[in-house]
């Protein structure tokens, strides 16, 4: 277009950018790339933690073509990258366990029996040493139950014979538990063992558990003496509580056992239980709770060599259990001095009536040729 004066006005294209909106899918695609990355990535992160060392060595030398002895036989173009052949002569080849075991074939089969017949029998093996390990347990428990039972009777017998402790029989609780012989010294009504409130010991009391230490000191077991108490308390502030005064009872009933012939080493522990365990939990107040326990305790709890002497008694017992061993008798053996006659013949032996007659064979004549 020209102007008044006949010049030329420029023609002037406006272009509006549209603004907003997205900007193509491009990103899509590098958003679906950083997604199989990292698959691709857990997915290593979780072979890398289920296989062996073994396997991550066969998958890499998988991938590697430099690895040796890929293939005995190359086929197509021949190399390192020429593939590999598909009959048997050109198939993969390495030193290395496979990660998928093949299935045995031939020896491997016989081999698999005999590892497998071998764990049966190392399984059975087992079994019988822990029934027979069982058996020596049970035979060694009831031996000591029946010991422990002599030494009740014997007690309650030397109390009812001794006319100075007879009156003292009620004071007396004796019985089997799962931990040994329990014999309790316990307190009655206005028949106390100890002075109120004290360690000291009557002298009844002092002979009764010399007394006590006479029949238990004859039987092997370690002891263990426990003082207890009732619940009263002693009053507020008191230093001196039921948890001393029922140690220093007990510690005071070992003095009088040791003094009177029983083996200190033979004195497991020596414990204060206060009023923790009372003989009657409904009547805590009752002078029955003050008592002093001795417990004769089972080997099985104090003998460290416990376990080897049921090793070596389960070892008698599979011995005993074994069958004798039988060895087959051949038939052209050489006869024996006394199965010779005065006139030279030979007399036909009778089979062992404890060796049976294995199989029909016989022996041959001399070597055999194979053709």
């Amino acid at each position: 277009m020209a102007n008044e004066e006949g010049e030329l006005q420029p023609i002037i294209v406006k272009k509006i950018k549209k603004g907003g909106g997205h900007h193509g899918g491009a990103w899509k695609v590098a958003y679906a790339d950083f997604v199989t990355a990292m698959m691709a990535f857990f997915l290593l992160l979780w072979l890398l933690n289920v296989t062996t060392d073994e396997q991550k060595n066969a998958i890499s030398n998988y991938f590697d073509p430099t690895a040796a002895k890929v293939s005995e036989s190359t086929s197509g173009a021949g190399g390192v990258l020429g593939g590999l052949s598909v009959a048997p002569q050109g198939a993969m080849v390495t030193t290395i366990q496979s990660i998928t075991s093949p299935t045995p074939a031939g020896s491997a089969v016989n081999n698999s029996s005999a590892q497998k017949s071998s764990t049966d029998n190392a399984t059975e093996h087992k079994s019988q040493k822990q029934k027979a390990i069982e058996e020596a347990k049970k035979e060694f428990e009831e031996a000591e139950k029946k010991r422990l039972e002599e030494a009740k009777k014997e007690l309650e017998k030397a109390i009812n014979e001794s006319p100075d402790l007879k009156e003292l029989k009620e004071n007396l609780i004796i019985e089997i538990t799962p931990e040994g012989l329990r014999i309790q010294v316990i307190d009655k009504e206005k028949k106390p063992m100890f002075a109120t409130g004290s360690a000291r010991m009557f002298p009844k009391t002092q002979q009764l558990l010399q007394l006590v230490g006479e029949i238990i000191v004859k039987q092997p077991n370690h002891i263990s003496i426990r003082g207890h108490t009732d619940s009263v308390p002693y009053g507020s502030g008191a230093k001196y509580t039921n948890w001393e005064l029922s140690a220093d009872r007990a510690n005071s009933s070992r003095r009088v056992l040791v003094d009177g012939g029983f083996p200190q080493p033979r004195v497991h522990d020596v414990m204060g239980k206060a009023d923790t365990e009372p003989l009657f939990p409904d009547e805590p107040e009752r002078a029955g709770n003050r008592r002093i326990s001795i417990l004769l305790l089972k080997e099985e709890l104090t003998n460290p060599e416990y376990s080897k002497k049921l090793e070596e008694k389960a070892q008698e017992i599979i011995a005993k259990q074994a069958p004798p061993t039988q060895l087959p008798i051949e038939e052209n053996q050489a006869p024996t001095p006394d199965a010779i006659d005065n006139e030279g013949q030979t007399q036909q032996q009778a089979p062992s009536p404890f060796i049976p007659k294995i199989g029909t064979f016989k022996r041959s004549q001399g070597a055999v040729e194979f053709p």
